[in-house]
């Protein structure tokens, strides 16, 4: 069934609720909210990479096997601010610092801020970087309730792992690098802007 009508109220529940309905404007429901839209949004950034066999420096995939690895990663994450028992490991951090270093290792030193832009697929990039800069925050903020939280309501005390953490803040990180390679592997030079 699509809808129950069960949250007609401005409620939800979720996989850690203990059968409690939660604001829909919790920062709960708020993160949630926030990491489907970049999951559902790097979809769109895999669609357009279907199509072009791009190679990730310091890997043997490719970009489209590479976002599909961190869609399904995000759904740990989602897991987990839902509640359920499910962290994102420390080798997926490992992982990801390891692959920006060998993109950055390819890449002219940054010597400034860009303009977004240069080939589609790297504005695409660069909004799915904006949006899992707000995705961490979202996840940051459920942690600082949770902090506030205890004591209070310890089954509805969220603590999400430093690991979790260090992944969201690193996600950024590898969009901004994926964006910079599309834009060097197009033979594209990068914008600074005009202050």
């Amino acid at each position: 069934m699509f809808y129950t009508g069960k949250g007609d109220n401005g409620t939800t529940s979720t996989f850690g609720s203990c059968d409690q309905r939660i604001s829909k404007s919790s920062a709960v429901t708020e993160a949630l909210g926030t990491l489907d839209e970049v999951n559902s949004f790097l979809g769109v950034v895999k669609m357009h990479t279907r199509a072009r066999e791009m190679f990730v420096s310091g890997t043997e995939g490719t970009l489209f096997e590479l976002v599909d690895a961190v869609q399904q990663n995000l759904f740990i994450v989602q897991a987990e601010v839902a509640g359920a028992d499910k962290h994102i490991e420390e080798g997926k951090v490992v992982e990801i610092e390891t692959l920006i270093n060998a993109i950055e290792a390819d890449l002219p030193p940054i010597k400034s801020f860009f303009v977004s832009g240069g080939t589609e697929l790297t504005a695409l990039v660069d909004f799915a970087r904006t949006l899992s800069r707000r995705a961490e925050r979202r996840v940051v903020a459920v942690t600082e309730e949770a902090d506030t939280a205890r004591g209070e309501s310890p089954e509805r005390v969220q603590k999400i792992s430093k690991y979790t953490l260090a992944y969201l803040n690193r996600l950024s990180s590898l969009l901004y690098a994926i964006a910079r390679q599309v834009n060097h592997k197009s033979g594209i030079t990068e914008e600074q802007p005009h202050y």
